[in-house]
């Protein structure tokens, strides 16, 4: 069920990860690696929990199916441009190539649900985020702590590892969302004819 409040635990979970994005883009600014890196964890976490509590608790509201994903845009764009402003294996196209998907599908979804059809986040949507996350946590971690090899793993390989499957994740998912909405395209065609 769908509610029209708007005071609900998973949209001030949206709220306070929005102002967290804030803070970490100032720490990526200030190249402070490791509070960027551990409050990066912090809020994508959150993103995990709201849903989770909008679903638990019947708390889901047309503000947060909107909040939500934009919120995750803001930290994710966002992230992902100010990494691959410096060098390391988040190149400037890679952020791109996720800015752009994230513009497309949120343009998609917008008249998806402005006609009342459901554009719920499909699987390879949310493999794509875990990737994106992942890629940007491992490469903060890894200016955090250069040195730092959990596991024999060399942070920067995995970091890169994990940049290109999440670009490719970002170009699947795009194209799916993408091809689901080809309604829309036949719709307008015939809504002309």
């Amino acid at each position: 069920m769908v509610t029209d409040r708007i005071v609900t635990v998973p949209n001030m979970l949206s709220l306070a990860r929005l102002c967290l994005s804030v803070v970490l883009f100032v720490l990526i600014e200030w190249q402070s690696w490791t509070a960027a890196t551990v409050l990066f964890v912090v809020a994508a976490s959150t993103d995990w929990l709201d849903g989770w509590y909008a679903r638990r608790f019947q708390q889901v509201s047309r503000l947060g199916r909107i909040f939500d994903p934009l919120v995750d845009k803001v930290i994710i764009c966002g992230t992902w441009m100010l990494v691959a402003e410096r060098s390391g294996p988040i190149a400037p196209w890679m952020a791109l190539v996720v800015v752009l998907r994230e513009l497309i599908v949120t343009a998609i979804r917008g008249e998806m649900e402005r006609t009342g059809r459901d554009f719920s986040a499909a699987w390879s949507g949310k493999l794509k985020m875990l990737l994106q996350c992942l890629a940007v946590g491992v490469v903060l971690g890894a200016r955090a702590w250069p040195e730092w090899r959990p596991g024999g793993i060399d942070l920067p390989t995995a970091g890169a590892v994990l940049a290109w499957a999440a670009v490719a994740a970002t170009i699947w998912s795009g194209v799916e969302y993408v091809l689901a909405a080809r309604v829309l395209v036949a719709g307008s065609a015939g809504d002309r004819a």
